[in-house]
């Protein structure tokens, strides 16, 4: 090894004399930068890491419970817009000389106690029950979260009073103040029963929303955008919200079912739906009393209204575990 010209340590090799640097440039290559390791999540689609949403659907593809659930549900929104699809027969068609008889060419379930095909009640009650569903969880979602996520981004007297507020709304009985306040309803549609989800149904989301809006209001990237000028409308609306949204989606996810067994609930009681509409909880009722006699009047709409609330429970779990990076 050649001496330096100064001091006792080792030259440095010269360019040309064998080192690695010269090694790659003889051979004709380049230098490549190293790829860099992907996220706990896995590259996205230009090679950066998922978002949450992203992820969540990732997670959620593969998920028995929750590809088993949406099937299920994709059915029940199926034959709620189209259910001349698989039942073509008039659900208020009855004749008293079938009441309760069983199952017969044409007729699987048998017949109801007013000689009504079961089968064709039963497929068209899914109407009934996922417009309530449905349109009850738009209402108490946009709703709570408005209320809940203005009280918790404000904070204060705005916020104290909405706590109240929730309070009063959680002192008061579901079942009992639909048994009150629909009592005196005359209207023989959906939306009363609606109405009355929306009125007892927002104090809840509204209180996560706002646990939710709080939590991500502290994060760094909302001081951030605060310090850079941003206003508070556009804090709220472009930092906060969609980053707080997601245990409300979950939440309103399992109330859908919730509230689809609340309606026939209500139904059953006869403060809820009324006749002529056809709804699985109307159909529990009129069978009740002739649950020895003719069990198949009360099992098939009982089914239908047991499997479409644990659809939506399914769902919601799994919508639940892919967005919570804790159960990850």
């Amino acid at each position: 090894m050649p001496e330096a010209p100064y001091g006792d340590g080792p030259a440095i090799a010269p360019a040309g004399g064998g080192g690695a640097m010269d090694l790659a440039t003889a051979e004709g290559g380049t230098l490549e930068q190293a790829p860099a390791p992907a996220g706990p999540s896995g590259p996205g689609p230009a090679g950066r890491p998922r978002s949450l949403w992203s992820d969540a659907w990732h997670d959620l593809r593969r998920n028995p419970v929750f590809v088993v659930a949406a099937l299920v549900i994709l059915f029940l929104f199926a034959i709620s817009v189209w259910p001349q699809l698989i039942a073509p027969g008039n659900p208020l068609d009855c004749d008293l000389a079938r009441a309760q008889q069983g199952s017969r060419a044409g007729h699987p379930f048998g017949f109801d106690g007013q000689g009504c095909d079961v089968y064709t009640r039963t497929v068209h009650g899914a109407r009934t029950s996922v417009t309530v569903g449905v349109c009850a969880t738009l209402g108490v979602a946009l709703l709570g979260s408005a209320l809940g996520g203005f009280a918790g981004f404000l904070g204060g007297v705005p916020d104290a009073l909405l706590s109240r507020l929730t309070d009063v709304f959680f002192a008061i009985p579901v079942v009992l103040g639909g048994l009150v306040l629909l009592s005196v309803v005359t209207s023989d549609t959906v939306w009363p029963v609606i109405g009355f989800m929306l009125l007892l149904g927002w104090p809840q989301v509204s209180r996560i929303a706002r646990g939710s809006v709080i939590a991500a209001k502290q994060n760094d990237y909302v001081q951030a955008a605060r310090a850079l000028g941003a206003s508070p409308a556009r804090l709220l609306l472009k930092h906060v919200m969609p980053n707080a949204v997601a245990p409300v989606i979950v939440v309103a996810t399992i109330a859908l079912g919730t509230y689809v067994s609340l309606e026939a609930t209500l139904s059953y009681l006869g403060v809820g739906l009324r006749p002529p509409t056809v709804s699985w909880g109307i159909d529990i009722s009129a069978a009740s009393p002739y649950i020895r006699n003719a069990p198949h009047m009360l099992l098939w709409p009982a089914g239908a209204l047991a499997v479409t609330v644990l659809a939506f429970i399914m769902l919601g779990d799994a919508v639940r575990d892919a967005l919570d990076p804790k159960l990850r």
